[in-house]
């Protein structure tokens, strides 16, 4: 049983929405005691968007939607005339959102109410961060936004313009796909690498592992290493900072997977789990043992969106994905696993890839994907524990290599079990 009017259903529907709109960004601005609007107001603003857009649908006028826009936009400015003379500037930033709630108000109307509560949030979450924002703004550098104007020209301007088409010994090269994963590997890259220079290294292990993992474990895994031959009394700290960006290496990776090819997202999944539990497990467990690190350094990671870069590791996918192939071919899952075994020395990502393109083209079967993909992580593994004890030394190696070592026995049962 109703208790509205079926015809008043929608409508109540859509300023209900409206209100909720306003009422979200308006607790944000009430909590800021420089806005000139707040709980109320943002209330009013969004339901008086969504009924101007009632009237204007209902009449036919072009001029009501923006006639609405005219009157909030007089009362603003009425109400910062009236303030005091020699109050210091607030910004523009309340006024905006008062805009933007209005529009948004509307769209609930038009039909737009998930994009507008989406939008909703975002504008909320731009509100409430202003701090981290602006520190964002301050720590960014010429070079950072040169990274992220480069990695537009890759998935926007390069990407879009390739020819999405296979051809080469076997049909390997697609230039589209395998260009599409230096932008997914890129982007991926690129997140670790601008969160590691807003964060800096006051935040701990904890950050610097997980996005030190993102951007590239083998630079953070060479630089604490480093570290910890250096200073001897951060040993434990670098051999966390170590154990982290490895774990996160398998989220990354099995995050890759389930994005080129789901249907070995749950194989996958559980290999990586076996590794990845034991070695959270051992990280807690140091991390519990552990006392204050002091300043931590920043790893030394080169901007991942550079052409240079990115041109060089699709070139060593589109030779590994061709070498997979021709092996393959040759001498059947042998040959794939010997591609892994060597590639993934240097570079799991070329590796898991090119295993990953090879099982979307049904040239090789899930479990020698699977199996494939983990002895490329387990070659990289091998060779970061060679970093441990050639660079680290027997004491970071005593910290680092158990935690190491379990997350590949992991790996190794978690291939028995799938």
């Amino acid at each position: 049983m109703s208790f509205v009017v079926p015809e008043l259903v929608e409508p109540v529907k859509a300023f209900a929405t409206a209100l909720g709109i306003g009422l979200l960004i308006g607790m944000e601005r009430e909590r800021r005691p420089d806005s000139a609007a707040g709980l109320r107001t943002f209330s009013l603003v969004a339901m008086l968007g969504c009924l101007f857009a009632l009237l204007e649908e209902r009449s036919g006028s072009a001029w009501l939607l923006a006639t609405g826009l005219l009157v909030i936009a007089a009362a603003m400015i009425a109400s910062n005339f009236s303030s005091e003379q020699g109050e210091q500037y607030r910004g523009f930033t309340s006024e905006a959102a008062t805009i933007v709630t209005y529009g948004l108000g509307a769209a609930v109307w038009f039909g737009y109410s998930t994009l507008a509560v989406m939008l909703a949030i975002a504008t909320t979450v731009l509100l409430y961060f202003k701090a981290e924002l602006k520190q964002f703004s301050q720590r960014t550098t010429p070079k950072d936004i040169n990274s992220i104007l480069q990695f537009a020209v890759l998935s926007l301007v390069i990407l879009p313009i390739l020819p999405s088409e296979d051809f080469g010994p076997y049909n390997a090269i697609n230039p589209r796909q395998i260009w599409y994963m230096v932008v997914l590997i890129s982007g991926l890259a690129l997140a670790g690498y601008l969160a590691l220079r807003i964060v800096g290294a006051r935040h701990g292990a904890a950050v610097l592992g997980i996005f030190g993992g993102l951007a590239s474990s083998t630079a953070t895994t060479m630089m604490f290493s480093r570290h910890a031959s250096d200073h001897a009394d951060l040993v434990r700290m670098s051999a966390i900072v170590i154990l982290i960006a490895n774990i996160m290496v398998m989220i990354r990776i099995a995050i890759v997977s389930g994005i080129v090819a789901p249907g070995l997202l749950a194989p996958v999944a559980i290999v990586f789990a076996c590794g990845i539990v034991p070695g959270i497990a051992l990280t807690l467990y140091g991390w519990r043992t552990l006392a204050s690190a002091g300043e931590l350094p920043m790893p030394e990671v080169r901007n991942p969106t550079e052409l240079k870069t990115a041109i060089s590791f699709g070139l060593l996918y589109a030779v590994v994905l061709l070498a997979s192939a021709w092996l393959q071919d040759k001498a059947g899952s042998g040959g794939l696993y010997i591609v892994a075994l060597v590639s993934g020395l240097t570079d799991a990502d070329a590796s898991v890839l090119s295993t990953l393109r090879l099982f979307n083209l049904q040239k090789t079967g899930g479990d020698e994907a699977v199996f494939a993909v983990t002895l490329a992580l387990m070659a990289n593994l091998v060779f970061k524990i060679g970093l441990v004890l050639g660079i680290g030394g027997i004491k970071l190696a005593r910290h680092a290599l158990p935690g190491l070592l379990v997350i590949g026995g992991g790996m190794a049962l978690g291939l028995m079990l799938v």
